[in-house]
């Protein structure tokens, strides 16, 4: 009885998070009169309002540019940040926990803060309406560096002495010893900088004015309040699904190792 008590309060707490999306995903297959009501299922499925968005806006060319730039970005995370949080968990070096709480600081300040000067910068150097102004500046991350470092103080340093003695450089440990050892936290710091990268709507609408290089939120956040969906709520539902899909899917596949990555505390075995 306690079992199915628990099992009834699971499925409970999981259609209350659910019904939501999958009223958006449903509302998008229905005719324009039907989505105010509650149900699920339509009377008809209708794809109109898939087609509207695809003859109103280049979604596909957006997509492309999210695409390019998520994943750049989660490649450079993934390849600095693994070594910055090696170097701070293994080597000795003088300013080593300063460095730390350096980066500590920066995940303190808000990006409002920093926007102004940073785009100041973007300026100057004429990156803007490129894919630079929106790559570069997120291909480091402080919570990344984290990540890594208090991942990699978990593995054991005699693993560490044993590859050195076989002639190993650091580099070498870290991407032939260490990167085999930790895809759980890769794949952890991979997903959390994807989502922030493809949600990221603040700074492209800054950066970018050239519609053939703006990124999939940025292209359906000027779609719903410019007045190009004509007040339609099936057409700014079904833009808000093709944004979503894409990383509820990586999400979805990645999510046994996401949940690993968490539950873990070192080596196990």
């Amino acid at each position: 009885m306690k079992r199915a008590l628990t099992w009834l309060i699971l499925i409970l707490g999981a259609v209350v998070f659910l019904y939501p999306f999958l009223w958006m995903v449903a509302a998008t297959l229905k005719p324009e009169m039907e989505i105010p009501s509650f149900g699920l299922l339509p009377s008809r499925v209708s794809l109109a309002s898939y087609e509207q968005v695809f003859a109103k806006i280049p979604l596909l060319r957006a997509l492309i540019n999210s695409l390019v730039v998520s994943f750049s970005i989660t490649a450079s995370v993934l390849f600095f940040g693994s070594m910055v949080g090696y170097a701070l968990s293994r080597l000795r070096f003088r300013g080593r926990e300063l460095m730390v709480m350096a980066i500590l600081f920066t995940m303190m300040i808000p990006f409002q803060l920093t926007m102004i000067p940073l785009y100041i910068l973007m300026v100057k150097l004429h990156w803007t309406d490129t894919y630079l102004a929106l790559i570069v500046p997120g291909m480091m991350s402080g919570f990344g560096i984290l990540l890594f470092r208090q991942f990699f103080q978990s593995v054991p340093q005699s693993l560490i002495d044993a590859a050195r003695v076989d002639g190993l450089s650091d580099m070498q440990i870290l991407f032939r010893i260490i990167w085999p050892l930790s895809r759980p936290i890769l794949i952890t710091v991979g997903i959390i900088t994807f989502m922030n990268t493809w949600n990221d709507v603040l700074w492209p609408l800054i950066v970018i004015r050239d519609q053939s290089i703006m990124t999939m939120p940025q292209m359906v956040t000027i779609f719903a309040v410019s007045g190009m969906a004509e007040a339609q709520l099936g057409v700014k539902l079904a833009a808000a699904t093709l944004l979503a899909l894409p990383v509820i899917i990586a999400y979805a596949f990645f999510q046994r190792y996401f949940i690993e990555s968490l539950a873990s505390t070192g080596l196990k075995g």
